[in-house]
């Protein structure tokens, strides 16, 4: 059996140990890959492997070795889809990997927010409980979960855990019909009714040209003054100028976001302007958890031994 050349692009992006494959191989792995790198690590792989790296279709026609592309994620944005699939090229992703820790980092952005503990946390660091007349201090409004309307996006393994977790807290939980939808199917509610009744909104969909910008200006402005919108999916599916103008402006509750349009943000981003006590901005990590981590690594390797067998696993294309 000849050796598969294996080689991650990005290994870095994951923190974990991963088991060597059971088929003949040579793996080799690059902590980071630029795009202009991509094409001298990837010239005689027949697997890739990419976190984040971006497979165009210009560099794919040129590596014709190549015949999977492992991603060790689940968006698959990265890829040209549509040129593996007009030139055969394998493409598989990573699967329910995340299904317990983006939904409860979802719930620590939304208690967060909802009990207002950055700003009594601020509070208590500039000594204003020290300094107040009684036992407790409680200049901002807190609210409680129970009884609130949460409105997901997205009806995959990410958001029927943050669902489950939702209906613990007493929670009523509307799914959303796909923006610009004819027809409502059974079980969902128009796009238009979930931005308006939700008093918080909470994005589990996959970046795509349908998808991007799907929370923008607009949409905003018909939310409930007081309601909260979470993002620990893609950062272009929200227009971030709008939302930081919402914000400033007052016209929502707050947000809570794990994601940005272009990570790492070097170039600056409208969401890092921003010191408000009601918007949370954590580093890409919901899904990062210890367990979750070395789920998807062995699940990683599932892949890849499966192709090698010949057998379609979390196949995309």
């Amino acid at each position: 059996m000849t050796a598969e050349r294996i080689v991650f692009l990005d290994a870095d992006s994951i923190r974990t140990v991963l088991r060597a494959p059971t088929f003949p191989h040579d793996w080799r792995s690059y902590p980071r890959t630029a795009p202009a790198e991509a094409h001298a690590r990837l010239q005689d792989a027949t697997i890739a492997v990419t976190n984040k790296c971006p497979l165009p279709g210009e560099l794919l026609a040129r590596l014709p070795a190549l015949r999977l592309i492992a991603v060790a994620a689940t968006g698959t944005d990265i890829v040209d889809l549509d040129w593996c699939r007009a030139h055969g090229l394998a493409v598989c992703n990573i699967r329910g990997y995340a299904a317990e820790t983006v939904p409860e980092h979802v719930f620590m952005l939304l208690l967060a927010l909802r009990r207002q503990l950055p700003a009594y946390r601020a509070d208590v660091t500039a000594g204003r409980w020290q300094q107040a007349t009684a036992f407790c201090f409680f200049d901002h409004p807190i609210r409680d979960l129970h009884g609130s309307t949460l409105g997901i996006l997205g009806r995959g393994s990410l958001g029927q855990g943050v669902a489950k977790l939702a209906e613990a807290f007493g929670m009523r939980v509307l799914w959303g019909e796909h923006k610009g939808a004819a027809t409502v199917r059974p079980g969902y509610v128009p796009f238009e009714t979930l931005i308006a009744e939700s008093d918080a909104i909470t994005l589990h969909c996959p970046l795509t040209p349908a998808t991007r910008g799907l929370i923008g200006a607009a949409e905003l402005a018909r939310m409930k003054p007081d309601a909260l919108l979470i993002n620990t999916a893609r950062g272009g599916l929200v227009d971030e100028a709008a939302l930081a103008a919402a914000l400033r402006a007052g016209r929502i509750g707050g947000a809570g976001f794990d994601v940005l349009t272009v990570e790492p943000p070097r170039a600056g981003n409208p969401l890092l302007d921003l010191d408000l006590p009601n918007f949370i901005l954590t580093p890409h990590v919901a899904w990062a958890s210890g367990s979750a981590m070395q789920a998807l690594g062995d699940q990683l390797i599932d892949n890849i031994e499966a192709f090698v067998r010949g057998e379609e696993r979390n196949r995309v294309v």
